[in-house]
């Protein structure tokens, strides 16, 4: 699997990542045997990219995650938390998450974005990985607290980064407004959007994916599915889209994708993993990966070379915005800026 380098540090990505929220028990508890069978099939897959957070599980899936690599030689992958959650003991549980996370609730989340508070995260973290560093830290969701985040929390990464103590640093958020911000105003090197670059919604072509581009940084594309609405070949109703039930005309749209990727001989969700990776920017796509089947459909599906006509396709039917550059070949990266994969 072929690897993308993170502009101005030595931290590589491959092209596919590991989502670890499902293995959090996101909406449904996965057992640990098919969390760690879906974590030894994606290294068997190549995925050397994983990504995780306090706020998955109250950290159930950073034990996960941790119990699954500690063994595994830590020069050859790659792992990212967040911060700016802190998980505290919960004074009045009622027995199960609020959050969406099918665990008890003996922890809360507490906001956190102070320099104290970042650097705890991440010692709570090692700790409940087990591992001896993190390669990427990114505050998490810091949309109510940019102030903070921006003079405390990210100068503290800087810090760490620059002490050699994390790879590089970043902020993940499903707005790309304030991402955009983050690459623009701050020391990030990487930002993870969600949901806004995808066959769907194009919208990071206004802010994110134009600042990374002028200051020579990276994105990491996740919510590439939209929730579920660009996961199957054939799209029905009562699929997901951002977390709620799909209005009818995105479903149709949805549909209109799919028919235009058949003709070319792909799938819909072939072609919404490959979509973000077109952009030079963009340098991984991360998906949610409960067990070993949805690994291997993954990896699969990931493989798949699809013709270069596809996006011209799409654009000219109206189905990508008209000043998507995906179709334009942008998506050719500088020599240098793209690796052989791994053993």
């Amino acid at each position: 699997m072929h690897r993308r380098k993170i502009p101005r540090t030595a931290v590589e990505l491959t092209e596919l990542g590991f989502g670890a929220s499902v293995i959090g028990n996101l909406y449904r508890a996965t057992t640990a045997e098919d969390a760690a069978a879906a974590l030894d099939t994606a290294w068997d897959a190549g995925i050397r990219y994983y990504d995780t957070a306090p706020h998955y599980g109250l950290g159930l899936s950073e034990h996960r995650l941790g119990a699954a690599l500690r063994d595994r030689p830590r020069d050859q992958y790659v792992i990212s938390s967040k911060a700016g959650r802190l998980l505290v003991p919960n004074e009045h549980p009622q027995g199960v998450d609020t959050e969406g996370f099918v665990v008890r609730d003996d922890l809360r989340r507490q906001w956190d974005f102070s320099r104290d508070g970042i650097l705890r995260s991440i010692d709570a973290t090692l700790t409940r990985t087990g591992l001896d560093r993190l390669d990427i830290v990114y505050l998490h969701d810091p949309d109510d607290h940019w102030r903070q985040a921006a003079d405390e929390a990210m100068p503290a990464l800087a810090a760490l980064r620059d002490q050699g103590v994390i790879g590089a640093i970043g902020a993940g958020m499903n707005q790309s407004a304030m991402l955009a911000r983050f690459l623009r105003e701050t020391a990030a090197d990487v930002v993870m959007l969600a949901g806004r670059c995808t066959l769907l919604d194009q919208s990071g072509l206004d802010d994110v994916l134009p600042a990374a581009q002028e200051h020579g940084k990276g994105v990491v594309a996740v919510g590439v599915f939209n929730s579920g609405l660009l996961s199957r070949d054939r799209p029905t109703e009562g699929m997901k889209y951002d977390y709620q039930a799909a209005p009818p005309e995105l479903v149709d749209r949805a549909r209109a994708i799919a028919d235009v990727c058949e003709a070319h001989g792909t799938t819909l969700p072939a072609a919404a993993i490959a979509f973000p990776l077109t952009h030079p920017s963009v340098l991984n796509v991360t998906l949610g990966m409960r067990d070993p089947v949805q690994v291997r459909r993954n990896a699969r599906l990931h493989r798949q070379d699809l013709p270069p006509g596809l996006w011209h396709d799409l654009r000219s039917r109206g189905l990508l915005r008209p000043d998507t550059p995906f179709a334009d070949g942008a998506g050719v990266l500088p020599p240098g800026e793209r690796s052989p994969g791994c053993p």
